[in-house]
């Protein structure tokens, strides 16, 4: 990961070339400058031109493939009868939430709930570079174990990007994995604090976005004209001016009825008509809310229920 201030895009606007010379003067004046809303905008343009957002770009599209979009019990669930888990639509089987990012030779994961095992068999992922954490609930982190896969491949750990208070439940969960006298062959995990104005794994660089899954704050993430949020009920202003603009959103619907941590059906489809993606797809989707063929007829053009197995094309 690089630091955000050392990356110095090739185009400058004239006050963010002043911004970038002030910031290379004396220790003293730097830490002036880095107080200063002047600094937060060079950031800002750094962050927009090395992540192509909102400026031209040569890159290569970013892949994006769901690994899961059911809830924490996943579709169907255990010992339920209803229409929804016992429907023979290949649509309604949802294992937990969670996507896989590719660009380039670059290939990450976005949670690594229970069913990450299935996932990486079932998708055929022979490599991996990181895993990013939107936050520590089980259905979010309970697979992680099994990145040895990786690390016997690579011969090297995994990096796992997570904030603070994530990374204290990932030490707790996998103990093991940070004692001081570790067994063999356990996996091998490097955590990395994901910094608030966006970090890069190998060619993908991400902006980390603040949600709120009730009052668990969470993290979403832009990549380039992509945005993924999952487990959140409120989106704060200052977050979706970090969205607008792209061109694919996911956002997560647990149910039509209202929930006090998930956003409802109805208020997923506000939230997308407020941010105006090209296309938006709905994740993080609970056995009540019915059938998928029967929601997906009633949904508005450009909105639909993503599945387990979708994969996209998101052009930069």
């Amino acid at each position: 990961m690089q630091r955000m201030e050392m990356l110095y895009p090739d185009r400058f606007h004239p006050v963010m070339f002043l911004a970038f010379r002030l910031c290379r003067k004396t220790d003293r004046v730097r830490k002036d400058i880095r107080e200063s809303g002047l600094f937060q905008i060079y950031r800002t343009y750094c962050l927009l031109g090395n992540f192509n957002i909102g400026l031209p770009s040569n890159s290569l599209p970013v892949k994006i493939t769901f690994l899961g979009t059911g809830t924490s019990q996943g579709v169907p669930v255990i010992a339920c009868e209803c229409d929804t888990c016992t429907s023979d639509d290949i649509h309604d089987k949802r294992l937990r939430t969670s996507i896989l990012v590719e660009k380039d030779e670059t290939c990450i994961v976005i949670d690594a709930g229970p069913d990450f095992r299935q996932q990486m068999l079932r998708e055929n992922v022979k490599k991996l570079d990181a895993i990013l954490l939107t936050h520590e609930h089980k259905d979010h982190i309970a697979g992680m174990d099994d990145v040895r896969a990786y690390n016997y491949r690579s011969r090297d750990a995994i990096d796992i990007y997570a904030e603070e208070r994530v990374q204290k439940a990932v030490r707790k969960e996998y103990s093991y994995v940070f004692a001081e006298y570790q067994y063999p062959g356990i996996p091998k995990m490097r955590l990395n604090l994901i910094p608030e104005y966006g970090f890069e794994v190998g060619s993908i660089g991400v902006l980390p976005l603040r949600v709120y899954h009730y009052r668990l704050p969470v993290y979403g993430f832009r990549i380039g004209n992509f945005a993924y949020i999952t487990d959140a009920n409120y989106v704060p202003e200052e977050t979706k001016e970090k969205i607008f603009g792209v061109k694919y959103l996911v956002i997560n619907a647990l149910r039509k009825e209202k929930h006090i941590s998930h956003f409802s059906l109805r208020e997923a489809i506000d939230f997308i008509r407020q941010i105006s993606p090209r296309k938006a797809f709905i994740t993080h989707i609970g056995h009540q809310m019915g059938r998928h063929d029967e929601v997906s007829a009633g949904l508005p053009a450009g909105i639909m229920l993503a599945y387990d197995g979708l994969r996209l094309v998101c052009d930069e």
